[in-house]
């Protein structure tokens, strides 16, 4: 879709086949590819990146992994449940078993992997039986995990160009843009002007809504699955288009919700993933990194952004590291 397009609101099926159609990059990286879009994020593109810490300013992108987080048990995901397996109380009694006084605390952490601040990994979302390159997603992802485009596999490769586009600030009032708004193509290439900043291949770009600030202000609400500003459908001929490496927003979504339809779940996630092969991150924490780059007026910096190499995971946790 270009821009000024708009969605029939009765015929997601349909503006989902079209946009698979339209934006679709299989075989583009041959049929054993395994990456997406983050085979736009090359050698050069990494070392643009590289040279943009110049301050040695860094900034964690990541909210908290605990108990408070914005999880409600949707689709069994909870937060993050932490438990102590040795602690200090149990060296100071000398229940440890170790000699010449050495004591020691270990802890484990128990968590859906898409809980909190994550990203989406190729075989995270089907559309009709496919995964990304056209494969069955029977043969993908089983019960032992993905076989194929499990996460792991993007560990070495997300690091590059950060391009910030604090679309809440630009186009939103007091810095937020209010649930159920979505960003259009023409919202996000304001954005990017009014930073002076051009977004293109290999690019990973951060879109900034504000709701993140909001709920920490109002409490947790429905952030988890309930209304949020996100992008568009129609933003999906723009990320084809820019040939950008990932995308991630400071919601739990990234998709504006409610959908765009009638009668629809996540659809811009139905054409992005299984079909473009396109990196997405939700639940990102973009506000310290927002006030520096409003502050002086840089909005790109150097991000590495790795997720875990879980074996087989169709999705990870990630603290991102801006460098500005």
């Amino acid at each position: 879709m270009r821009q000024g397009d708009t969605v029939n609101r009765r015929d997601p099926e349909g503006a989902i086949a079209e946009a698979a159609k339209a934006y679709s990059n299989w075989g583009r990286w041959g049929e054993d590819d395994v990456l997406g879009t983050l085979n736009f994020l090359d050698e050069a593109k990494r070392r643009e990146g590289m040279a943009l810490g110049r301050r040695g300013v860094s900034f964690s992108l990541s909210q908290r992994f605990d108990m408070d987080g914005p999880q409600k048990g949707w689709r069994r995901r909870t937060n993050p449940i932490h438990t102590m397996l040795m602690t200090g109380t149990d060296a100071a009694l000398g229940n440890q078993g170790t000699p010449h006084g050495i004591g020691g605390a270990d802890d484990l952490i128990t968590m859906p992997l898409q809980c909190s601040t994550q990203w989406d990994g190729l075989g995270h979302v089907f559309d009709h039986g496919k995964a990304w390159n056209g494969r069955d997603a029977e043969k993908v992802v089983t019960s032992d995990g993905d076989l194929v485009t499990g996460i792991e596999h993007m560990a070495p490769h997300v690091a590059g160009r950060g391009v910030l586009l604090d679309v809440g600030r630009v186009i939103g009032v007091d810095g937020e843009l209010t649930d159920g708004f979505a960003i259009t193509e023409e919202h996000l290439t304001a954005t990017a002007e009014a930073h002076g900043v051009i977004v293109g291949r290999g690019d990973i770009v951060l879109v900034r809504t504000g709701q993140l600030a909001r709920v920490r202000r109002e409490g947790w609400g429905d952030y988890a699955g309930g209304d949020a500003p996100g992008l568009s459908f129609t933003t999906a001929g723009w990320l084809h288009r820019t040939e950008i490496a990932a995308i991630a927003t400071d919601t739990w979504g990234f998709e504006v919700r409610p959908n765009e339809f009638d009668n629809a779940f996540q659809p811009l996630h139905q054409v992005v993933i299984p079909n473009m092969g396109l990196l997405i991150g939700e639940m990102w924490d973009l506000d310290a990194l927002a006030e520096d780059c409003a502050d002086d007026g840089v909005y790109e910096f150097w991000l590495t952004a790795a997720p875990l190499p879980i074996t087989g995971a169709v999705g990870s946790p990630v603290n991102p590291i801006a460098v500005k």
